[in-house]
């Protein structure tokens, strides 16, 4: 069923992924999974509670999502490799860390357009002129 990369997918595979998605992002997430299930303990444990809020407040478009777990998996299999304690790698304040790190990666098109809209309703409703270019 699976196809070469220069390959064309066949017919059957398009209605597939119509339905459930880019098979290929679905093949980097369970990587992704893999490598987080190798982690100690206390890092996995770590690294699930994060990927559950990134779930609910990360990117939702998913090479953008993808992309964001991937180097959350690189972040914590070096932070076990080298004993760093989770604390250090979160610091005093966890939702801190956690927005800065999301900060790095694209909302996705939904919610980039719904954040420029609800700004530009807010911007109307006050009387300002809404700014042209306004992603956040």
């Amino acid at each position: 069923m699976t196809t070469g990369s220069d390959e064309p997918k066949n017919r059957y595979l398009q209605y597939l992924e119509i339905v459930t998605g880019p098979l290929e992002e679905k093949k980097r997430y369970r990587q992704y999974k893999a490598r987080i299930k190798r982690l100690p303990e206390n890092y996995r444990i770590a690294v699930e509670a994060l990927e559950r809020y990134l779930m609910h407040f990360g990117p939702v478009d998913g090479s953008g999502a993808m992309e964001m777990y991937e180097d959350l998996a690189d972040l914590f299999e070096r932070s076990a490799a080298d004993a760093t304690p989770i604390r250090d790698i979160f610091g005093d304040d966890p939702i801190e860390f956690v927005e800065t790190f999301m900060a790095n990666y694209p909302l996705g098109q939904y919610r980039a357009r719904e954040r420029h809209r609800f700004t530009s309703a807010v911007d109307r409703a006050i009387g300002a002129t809404p700014p042209q270019d306004r992603t956040e």
